[in-house]
């Protein structure tokens, strides 16, 4: 009797085991289909290339960029449009022109380096540097850049001989290819008083090998 008793109690918390046992995987399987599961997701970093400035704005941040931790250079600005870039410094008001002559040199060769830099002109002038901080501002407010372009052209036919390489030696910029800031006419423009700039400082150097 006591035989058949203790096999009743062991069937009994067989079957209690087993019911238990499948209640549990039925309440698991409702969970999985009821919980989100969270997915990794690899990011692929483009190659790994860092993208480069695409207008005119951001290569002009770009410039400011490479100069500012120049020794000498306390602070800059840039305008670029086109083909031009004029790149204005601040500097010791205290340096005699020597030295400042010295910075401008430095920030021409580091801008020469630069494929967005390659054909800037430097200038350390008070007036033209807070110009080029107006023009900037102007630009940056969406005015008209007839009148800015004229106005650049102008600064950059006065500094013409700074200019760190041969402009047409470099590769297009961005504002180069894809421009939609200047007119036909502009363009035209700008070519045209680069090449009297050009013709002139030629003319120059040969009068002065003559004199010699």
């Amino acid at each position: 009797m006591k035989v058949l008793k203790t096999l009743r109690i062991i069937a009994v918390m067989s079957s209690l085991l087993l019911l238990f046992a499948c209640n549990s995987n039925k309440s698991a399987e409702q969970t999985d289909k009821t919980t989100p599961r969270l997915t990794k997701v690899n990011q692929t970093a483009n190659n790994g290339q860092k993208q480069g400035p695409r207008n005119s704005q951001q290569v002009s941040r770009h410039l400011v960029g490479l100069i500012t931790g120049i020794p000498g250079v306390e602070d800059a600005t840039a305008v670029v449009l086109g083909r031009y870039a004029v790149v204005g410094i601040d500097v010791d008001s205290k340096l005699d022109a020597s030295r400042t002559g010295t910075i401008k040199y430095s920030v021409a060769e580091a801008l020469k380096k630069d494929p967005y830099g390659a054909n800037a002109v430097v200038t350390a002038d008070p007036d033209t540097v807070q110009r080029l901080r107006e023009m900037g501002k102007q630009i940056r407010q969406g005015h008209p850049v007839g009148g800015i372009i004229r106005e650049l052209s102008a600064i950059v036919g006065r500094l013409m001989p700074q200019v760190p390489n041969n402009m047409d030696s470099r590769k297009p910029s961005p504002t180069e290819t894809n421009n939609s800031q200047l007119s036909d006419n502009e363009k035209r423009n700008l070519k045209n008083q680069q090449q009297k700039q050009e013709k002139a400082t030629k003319n120059q150097q040969q009068k002065l090998k003559e004199t010699h």
